[in-house]
């Protein structure tokens, strides 16, 4: 087994880091990475973004969003979570047994006193919360398995993080909420740290899978090729809220001494057909305002900067047209 040596806390990073081990390094070791990401929601391949964020909590927090190769729900990263990725070789596992992922980390927290337990198919359980949910990917001949520990986390961010405040319509995969704890609050020794627990984990996972390791610190030429894929896909709007399978907005808003619905259908976060209806303003300015947004991203800096440069007399000041955009996420 190759144990990558990632220092990383870059999520950004860390996601292309997978992606380049699990395609073009190592094509025949089974690999390990151990790495902490600092504050960030990772939604599943399959999610609309949208729809798994506390927009306004996120981005008033400077919480990264950022999604996985990986299909499954959003999860929330800082550096109290520890995240474990397992690159292994199809043939040597059985792909329905996800024990064979699960069973290490089950015996570290044995070791330390922990009495956890699997639920499902990935999640692992201390007194009934969920401290760890998993998700894989397959690749060719490979299977890339990975998920989270939460050994530490802020559990208040966490929460409000993933606590989204707008109801989407939308066939996307839902996260399904769990309530969580972190694995610290249930240790008898306070000598253990995130450290000292990730070199039991380690420890672990090698038993359980290869036996030995080598230890592997990234090159120059890696870095390089990790910090290319992650500046073209994985630190893109396109690929963190792009890929979001299609969805329609539909949304009641109050101006004061007025009403405003706003209907919206978008697609790779573009804005498709919409419909503004409401008492506040005249009819007119209101289908003008909605013939100007089809075609447009549907992000929040780049309709500030289409509604100042067209005409707002659907609204009774640029304060309202600030609130309208606001309102929208």
């Amino acid at each position: 087994m190759i144990y990558i040596n990632n220092d990383s806390k870059n999520p950004f990073f860390n996601l292309a880091l997978e992606e380049y081990l699990l395609k073009y390094k190592f094509p025949h070791d089974n690999v390990l990475i151990l790495w902490q990401s600092d504050p960030a929601v990772v939604v599943g391949r399959n999610q609309n973004t949208w729809q798994e964020i506390n927009y306004r909590y996120v981005r008033e927090n400077n919480i990264h969003v950022a999604r996985r190769l990986s299909g499954g729900g959003a999860v929330y990263h800082d550096r109290g979570n520890l995240n474990f990725t397992l690159i292994l070789d199809n043939y040597r596992i059985n792909k329905n047994d996800p024990s064979l992922f699960t069973r290490p980390i089950v015996y570290c927290l044995d070791k330390i006193g922990i009495k956890a337990e699997t639920s499902g198919r990935n999640d692992i359980l201390i007194d009934q919360k969920k401290i760890s949910g998993s998700a894989r990917y397959i690749y060719k001949n490979k299977i890339l398995h990975h998920g989270t520990l939460l050994f530490n986390s802020d559990l208040s961010a966490l929460k409000r993080a993933l606590k989204p405040e707008i109801n989407y319509l939308s066939t996307a995969v839902e996260s399904v909420r769990s309530r969580v704890t972190n694995i610290k609050e249930h240790l008898y020794n306070n000598k253990i740290d995130l450290q000292t627990f990730k070199d039991l984990l380690l420890g672990s996972i090698v038993l359980h899978c290869d036996r030995v390791y080598e230890e592997y610190t990234l090159s120059y030429a890696d870095t390089h090729i990790v910090k290319k894929l992650m500046a073209s896909k994985y630190g893109t709007w396109d690929w963190n809220y792009g890929k979001s399978p299609p969805f329609t907005f539909v949304r009641k808003l109050s101006f004061g001494g007025g009403t405003l619905t706003v209907q919206m259908k978008v697609e790779r976060g573009i804005i498709g057909e919409c419909r503004l209806l409401g008492d506040m303003a005249r009819e007119k300015p209101l289908k003008e305002l909605a013939a100007i947004l089809p075609g447009k991203k549907y992000e929040e800096h780049s309709l500030h900067a289409l509604l100042s440069a067209a005409d707002q007399s659907a609204f009774t000041g640029t304060s309202a047209a600030t609130r309208f955009i606001s309102a929208l996420f």
